[in-house]
């Protein structure tokens, strides 16, 4: 717990990338055989970060479960995939705080795919990831100044279904039928964002 209220300090003072939050009408990737089955977003140990406005975690859950059912639900194939996201932290930026820390909007979650076909984990470990919201207007000084909590929550889970959809898309050559050995060796395998971890330990 400790160390995620720390992560989400250190993400105070990181830039966000310029993501649109309109629709998904970007080209599909190519994730395999994938068709998106149970989509599951629990929230049963979020934190708050630092000067964070509040969040409800139920409307926490609604947030990424839509914007994971918009994105991912594109994709028709036919290997069975669930999605288990637990969202563990957030930081809701809000005006009013001075601008030499410039806060961002972050989210923390970790997602774990499933087989259905095979009845386990695609990765053993559960996949870290960490977004930050997108640069729009104000938000170069934090989006709290232009955006309301409901807005940043769908900025970010906006992101983080995007950055799901690319990690799903990194493994794509694994979610098919009759993968080799020396394929498979090599999906799954990259589940931690060691860029903002080595920030969270070095501080």
């Amino acid at each position: 717990m400790k160390r995620i209220a720390a992560l989400l300090t250190v993400l105070f003072a990181l830039s966000a990338c310029d993501v649109p939050t309109t629709p998904v009408n970007e080209p599909q990737k190519d994730l395999g055989d994938f068709v998106l089955g149970h989509n599951i977003v629990v929230t049963p140990d979020i934190q708050k970060g630092p000067f964070s406005r509040d969040a409800d975690p139920e409307v926490w859950k609604a947030s990424v479960k839509s914007a994971i059912d918009a994105r991912l639900g594109r994709y028709e194939g036919d290997r069975l995939v669930h999605l288990g996201v637990n969202v563990s932290g957030y930081v809701l930026a809000y005006g009013g705080v001075p601008l030499l820390y410039s806060p961002k909007s972050a989210l923390i979650l970790t997602v774990t795919a499933w087989d259905d076909r095979a009845g386990g984990k695609f990765n053993d470990e559960a996949k870290d990831i960490i977004v930050l919201e997108t640069f729009t207007g104000g938000s170069l000084v934090g989006s709290g100044y232009t955006l309301d909590a409901e807005e940043q929550m769908a900025n970010l889970s906006y992101n983080a279904a995007r950055a799901i959809e690319k990690w799903l898309a990194e493994n794509a050559a694994c979610l098919v039928d009759d993968v080799p050995a020396e394929v498979l060796a090599k999906c799954w395998v990259d589940n931690r964002d060691e860029e903002r971890r080595r920030q969270l330990d070095q501080r």
